[in-house]
């Protein structure tokens, strides 16, 4: 029976990069304390998830100095991967000795593509260095104000000495080729981050739990109003006051069964640990396989370009 404890980060995040990412420190030590060998944090948790783009006015207006304002604040304070600040964050996975998960928007410094902002989701081993690098493949409606489309580059699960981890962004959850793409990558846990898992993103967090009989790790950010840009006015249909939570977390952690293991937590910062028996994946793979025996490559075929789109 293989073992591995697992911690999904549930909080607020900081008001800028460095802050940021010392904060990142911080809740990897907590979680390692614990033993967790694989550390969640959840979608863009550095530098933040633009949540203003759904509960702020006038976000979509053109050449608006506040909004334009907010958005070169947050190109910023974005990581580049291949800089300083990732390798920052791989030195975290390093110095804690775990396999860390973290959402982020990534900025390209040069190149093709150079300024282009990505949401992406980045995989250290516990060595620091960087597995797997996954760009998200659509921004989901007002996100494409602000993110370019990624590519399947990092479409896939990678071996870490915790579990064989994949992951998907946000609303990649209902993209079919790409949960199947994953599934034939053969994931042991995989790691869904989300702004917000409320209760239509629990539903796909445990529908893929139980397609693709595996673990999930669904981890969500919270944030109060009272967080969001000071030079943007938030929406009174739908910020009722600062203390109004606008992100709510909902971190969960699911089984191949897609049962709950531990969570959902709501409205409140916090860390979510829980002891996997990875065993349980052959198990449950029994009576559902869909990359295995319940599987027609011979009828139906799926095939990925793995193209980096800029770099």
């Amino acid at each position: 029976m293989t073992v591995t404890r697992v911690a999904v980060v549930q909080a607020e995040g900081a008001p800028d990069l460095a802050s940021g990412i010392a904060r990142t420190n911080e809740l990897t030590a907590a979680a390692a304390a614990t033993g967790a060998t694989l550390v969640v944090f959840p979608e863009t948790w550095l530098p933040g998830y633009p949540i203003w783009l759904d509960v702020c006015r006038d976000v979509a207006l053109w050449d608006h100095a506040p909004i334009k304002k907010v958005f070169a604040r947050m190109a910023e304070n974005s990581v580049v991967v291949n800089g300083d600040s990732g390798r920052a964050i791989g030195e975290i996975a390093r110095t804690h000795a775990v396999t860390l998960v973290v959402g982020v928007t990534e900025r390209v410094e040069a190149g093709a593509g150079r300024g282009t902002l990505y949401n992406a989701l980045l995989t250290f081993g516990p060595n620091g260095a960087l597995l797997n690098h996954h760009r998200k493949l659509v921004p989901t409606y007002t996100e494409r104000m602000v993110w370019g489309p990624g590519d399947a580059t990092g479409l896939r699960a990678v071996d870490t000495p915790a579990a064989r981890v994949g992951g998907l962004i946000c609303w990649e959850h209902w993209m079919p080729l790409a949960r199947q793409a994953l599934h034939e990558s053969g994931e042991d846990i995989h790691v869904a981050v989300w702004p917000t898992v409320h209760e239509m993103h629990q539903v796909a967090s445990r529908q893929y739990a139980f397609e693709g009989r595996c673990f999930v790790m669904a981890a969500g950010s919270v944030m109060r109003a009272s967080g969001l840009p000071a030079e943007l006015e938030a929406h009174p249909e739908r910020v009722s006051s600062p203390d109004h939570w606008v992100m709510r977390g909902g971190s969960a952690i699911i089984g191949p069964d897609g049962g709950y293991v531990a969570g959902p937590l709501f409205d409140e910062p916090g860390m979510l640990t829980a002891d996997l028996d990875l065993g349980r994946v052959r198990e449950e793979s029994m009576s559902l396989d869909v990359s295995g025996h319940y599987h027609r490559p011979d009828c139906l075929e799926l095939t990925v370009t793995r193209e980096r789109a800029g770099r």
